[in-house]
């Protein structure tokens, strides 16, 4: 018995350990060093499945490119069928950037199908510059770009000093710049250094890292804010401040992906040690829904709704060690970090309602009698609501608001109306939209399910707002720009900010009208009509130019000759 429970055990925990240890890394990072700025990771398989190549040779964009007779015969070859390139277009395709102290580098890696088409295709970009290999690995350079590639993964180094921000790398008009380009970078040595990065040095065994990768989707997104702070000016400003304690140890990580008739984006925030402690004590609650359900029965062009604990604010302050230096600028105002503290619940509101049709504009007209111009844009009705924790405290901000605006030589009419009752305040674009707000209405809207129970919500009705627009007076290749974004667009709904596992979390979704076909291509469609409309206007304005130069140049003919010196003229 105990040899038969020996001979289970020992492989049950040997697939124990191989599964645990493949939960913790992935394949993606170990191609990407660890103090990467920012990574993109396209899955290729599914992308081609939603949006065959084929597909995207229809498209108007990509059918004016091709058709450019100045087209090389290599780049020509390539938008035939990217495999013509000898890569593996159905796997998965990395892009990161890496800063450094003279700027940095942007690399792609992927997989080959091909290695042979490969070199040929290399040697046909770089106009047959010398190929070198060493330990299997074979190398073109060409400056600004380097690539390097074995039987199975290529990668590509192109050199990128902009990325330092304290310098700025501006190519000189001569369209032959590239041709005489020296890169401050060793590209060929930079390129060794991807295929030798060892997984220390490299995200394949970062959680975070491994938890994106492991995500479903399309396309993944990776900022180290660490890394973007490094070489930004101003950042010993905000050390001095101890601001930095806001985005230390920060990444943020998203995530798309491309269904049937919408658009789907996750995105996570991780915070440093300092700010975890913050939210992990201050942290949760949702929405409040009866702020939503005041909103006007119909007519909601967009809205964001957040919950927060005012406390938590007071703390994050204190964290940076500014709390003294905001209550003394506060005093004058004749209130103090407690008492905003005191006064807040913590739910807040901003909505845009009735988008009103654009204001009719009266101007001059060659024969001295006024036009009416009507705008192109209509005037939503703002509002803005938050609810009250202790009326005085509040009283005390409303106050503080007043000696502003009296300091601040704000006129009557420019002022915003607003109201309280016992539950929240509401300051608004005009008397009627915060009298209605603070009344009694109830109207559980559609979208509210879809962006309630977590601590932050919003709704845009894309649909709603681009039918408010007045078309009348717009061009007809403006007006089939418009058509096709009213055929195109739905709404939008974002929800999220419960903070697990050392990560606030949100997600948001793109309705489209065709609710059946895939977003991919559906937007592939409607870049090609974009572009469509681009090129007819590019047309147009090149027609019209040439009937103005031909208008002046008649003008300038029938003007007298210049005086000579010493004549007359007749």
């Amino acid at each position: 018995m105990q040899i038969k429970l020996r001979t289970w055990i020992l492989p049950a925990l040997a697939l124990l350990v191989v599964f645990s240890s493949c939960s913790k890394s992935n394949k993606q990072g170990k191609w990407v060093p660890k103090d990467a700025m920012m990574a993109f990771q396209i899955n290729g398989k599914s992308l081609n499945e939603k949006l065959p190549w084929d597909e995207i040779k229809k498209n108007v964009l990509f059918e004016q490119a091709y058709a450019d007779s100045a087209l090389p015969p290599v780049i020509k070859n390539l938008l035939d069928n990217p495999e013509n390139s000898g890569i593996d277009i159905r796997n998965d395709l990395v892009i990161f950037a890496q800063q450094d102290s003279i700027g940095g580098i942007v690399v792609v890696q992927g997989s080959l199908k091909d290695p042979a088409k490969f070199k040929q295709f290399n040697s046909d970009m770089t106009k047959g510059a010398a190929v070198t290999e060493k330990d299997g690995i074979s190398y073109v350079t060409k400056a600004p770009m380097a690539a390097g590639w074995n039987k199975e993964n290529f990668v590509y180094v192109m050199d990128a000093p902009q990325l330092k921000n304290k310098r700025r790398y501006i190519a000189p008009d001569d369209s032959t710049a590239m041709d005489t380009y020296t890169a401050p970078h060793d590209l060929v040595a930079a390129c060794k250094g991807i295929f030798d990065l060892k997984q220390g040095n490299s995200l394949s065994k970062d959680d975070r890292f491994t938890t994106l990768m492991n995500t479903d989707a399309d396309v993944r997104f990776w900022l180290n804010m660490d890394e973007v702070y490094k070489n930004t000016e101003g950042t010993e400003a905000l050390r001095m401040l101890n601001m930095n304690k806001l985005y230390e140890g920060n990444v943020l990580t998203a995530t798309a992906g491309f269904e049937a008739g919408k658009i789907k984006v996750s995105y996570s925030t991780y915070v440093g040690k300092e700010m975890k402690k913050i939210a992990r004590k201050f942290s949760g609650g949702k929405v409040d829904e009866e702020m939503l359900k005041r909103l006007p029965s119909k007519d909601v062009a967009a809205v964001m709704a957040m919950h927060f604990k005012p406390e938590g604010i007071k703390e994050l302050i204190s964290m940076t060690g500014m709390e003294s230096m905001v209550n003394i600028g506060l005093v004058f105002l004749g209130f103090s970090l407690d008492d905003f503290v005191k006064a807040n619940k913590g739910d807040i509101l901003i909505s845009l309602n009735s988008m009103k049709p654009p204001t009719p504009v009266l101007s001059d007209t060659a024969n001295g009698k006024p036009a009416e111009i009507r705008g192109f844009g209509p005037t939503p009705d703002f509002l803005f609501a938050t609810s009250i924790g202790d009326k005085d405290a509040f009283n005390q901000l409303i106050r503080a608001g007043k000696k502003m605006s009296k300091e601040g030589n704000v006129n009557d009419n420019e002022k915003m109306a607003y109201n309280t009752n016992d539950k929240y305040f509401a300051i608004g674009s005009s008397k009627e939209t915060v009298d209605q707000y603070l009344g009694k209405s109830n109207t559980d809207h559609d979208f509210i399910s879809h962006i309630s129970g977590e601590p932050f919500g919003g709704y845009v009705n894309i649909q709603y707002i681009l039918k408010s627009f007045s078309v009348n007076e717009i061009d007809s290749t403006e007006k089939a720009l418009y058509e096709a974004s009213l055929k195109m667009w739905d709404n939008l709904y974002m929800k999220g900010g419960d903070f697990k596992d050392g990560r606030f979390t949100y997600d948001m979704e793109v309705n489209l009208m065709d609710k059946s076909t895939n977003s991919l291509k559906q937007l592939n469609q409607y870049l090609g009509l974009l572009g469509k409309q681009m090129l007819e206007q590019r047309k147009k304005d090149a027609d019209n130019d040439k009937v103005m130069e031909e208008m002046i140049k008649e003008r300038m003919s029938k003007l007298p000759p210049p005086p000579v010196k010493g004549k007359k003229n007749k």
